[in-house]
């Protein structure tokens, strides 16, 4: 057979077919191949990964790149956003500036500012993560005592700490029992149904109205006082403490992260729903509501916070016992403060919002919700500063008054009062003696009017 060449023909060198000039696309390298076999070329490479973003000329002795503008003319349009997202994840993934928003379902990335002076960066979907670990915003743990907490709630050595704490092992067969409550007469269950005494672990036909009965055991209570038990109770008291302490510490955790979860599905009714009927009640726009908005977010942020206060606490070390109790102290206060502005703005919110018309206390309402915002906000950050410097306001050898100190960490935000120990006090003197028309709350810092008794923010008494 006879094949004829045409000089304006050209060979793709895939397929080897014959091709008029417009048919064949080339890359800088200058190789010729045909429309047809550049688009399954591509989709291929496409379709098999991130490795597209690499692709090279056909030619197998060729290392010519394939630029972005010959995907976008040949590749369909689905392969073309496959591309494109290789592309963007690419450079978010290569970029030190930048990481992908960790929460579930969302694919939007993050800048991080240098020198922003704090690792915590909030996403467009609302969600706070750390920038060096990419868990959640943790402040005021670090990203070390954060991995540890997070280890141990998943780890099974609490499940063990629990079965050495609360079961003893069956004398016939060594299954773990756990006792819940009546006599000391156990039964193994099937198949080994061996009886036994739950405290001395010795066979029940062994025992009787002369061993003590059912509910005592003289075996036990003689073998402990010559020390024959004294290791395998020791070690059971210990799990126990342990498994208590830990037990303290997470459950406080959890509960204030299962709050937090409610205060932010109630700001998200609130900015959906309630801020439109609030307007319309007290015949003011929305504009001027921001106060409300503003105090559950607030509480959201301080939840967060106070959660982490817990996994802090568990970590401190049990010989500090001065900062311990220092750190206690802060964390109670804190926590009362919390639940002042949480209770106004969740109970005290519904009766404007339940009001028939505009209410003349609602004025009132704004003052005092905005002032309690105002001193919570102040007060969580300057607690999360001093616990990020490891409460080094206090003594090592306990001298530091926790009066003192947390107002000191109360009150600092003001600009007036220095953080060195001491000097809260000497400041909320000096207001008091140079504004005869105000006194400032010794407790929240807040500025009361002269004739007033009791501080309109906490109700604590002059």
């Amino acid at each position: 057979m006879l094949v004829l060449y045409l000089p304006w023909q050209v060979t793709c060198g895939i397929c080897f077919e014959n091709f008029s000039p417009e048919q064949i696309c080339t890359a800088a390298c200058g190789h010729p191949f045909c429309d047809t076999c550049w688009k399954a070329y591509i989709c291929t490479s496409i379709n098999d990964g991130p490795g597209c973003l690499t692709l090279r000329c056909p030619d197998p002795s060729c290392n010519a790149a394939i630029g972005q503008d010959m995907i976008n003319m040949l590749a369909p349009d689905g392969d073309r956003e496959k591309y494109c997202r290789y592309l963007i994840r690419s450079y978010v993934e290569d970029s030190r500036k930048t990481k992908w928003c960790p929460a579930p379902g969302c694919d939007s990335a993050v800048e991080y500012i240098v020198g922003s002076g704090s690792y915590d960066v909030t996403c467009s979907c609302s969600y706070s993560f750390c920038w060096s670990c990419t868990e959640e915003a943790h402040r005021p743990v670090d990203c070390e005592t954060v991995a540890k907490w997070i280890l141990k709630n998943s780890a099974e050595s609490e499940n063990m700490n629990w079965i050495l704490a609360n079961s003893k092992p069956c004398p016939k067969c060594k299954r773990p029992i756990e006792k819940h409550q009546g006599c000391m007469h156990m039964t193994c269950t099937p198949p080994c149904k061996f009886e036994f005494c739950w405290l001395c672990l010795g066979a029940w036909s062994d025992h009787g109205e002369r061993t003590g009965g059912f509910y005592a055991c003289n075996r036990y209570e003689a073998a402990k006082q010559e020390g024959v038990y004294d290791e395998a109770e020791r070690r059971r008291e210990m799990a126990k403490n342990s498994l208590e302490r830990y037990t303290h510490y997470y459950e406080r955790w959890a509960s204030n992260q299962s709050s937090r979860q409610k205060a932010l599905a109630d700001l998200h009714q609130m900015q959906s729903i309630h801020l439109e009927k609030l307007s319309e009640v007290q015949s003011q726009p929305e504009s001027q509501l921001k106060f409300v908005i503003e105090a559950w977010q607030q509480i959201v942020e301080c939840r967060r916070v106070l959660k982490w206060t817990y996994a802090y606490g568990f970590y401190l070390p049990e010989h500090e016992h001065t900062k311990k109790q220092f750190f206690e102290y802060l964390q109670g206060e804190a926590e009362a403060g919390l639940e002042r502005l949480h209770q106004c703005a969740e109970k005290e919110l519904q009766n404007s919002l339940n009001a028939e018309g505009p209410s003349k206390d609602f004025n009132d309402f704004r003052t005092k919700l905005a002032g309690l915002t105002s001193v919570t906000r102040n007060y969580f950050e300057n607690l999360v500063r001093a616990l990020e410097n490891g409460l080094s306001d206090v003594d090592p050898q306990g001298a530091c008054s926790k009066t003192t100190s947390s107002k000191n960490i109360a009150g600092s935000s003001k600009g007036k009062v220095g953080r060195a120990k001491g000097s809260s006090r000497t400041g909320a003197s000096s207001r008091n003696t140079d504004d005869s028309s105000s006194w400032a709350c010794d407790r929240c810092t807040y500025m009361n009017a002269r004739y007033s008794t009791t501080c309109h923010m906490c109700c604590h008494h002059r």
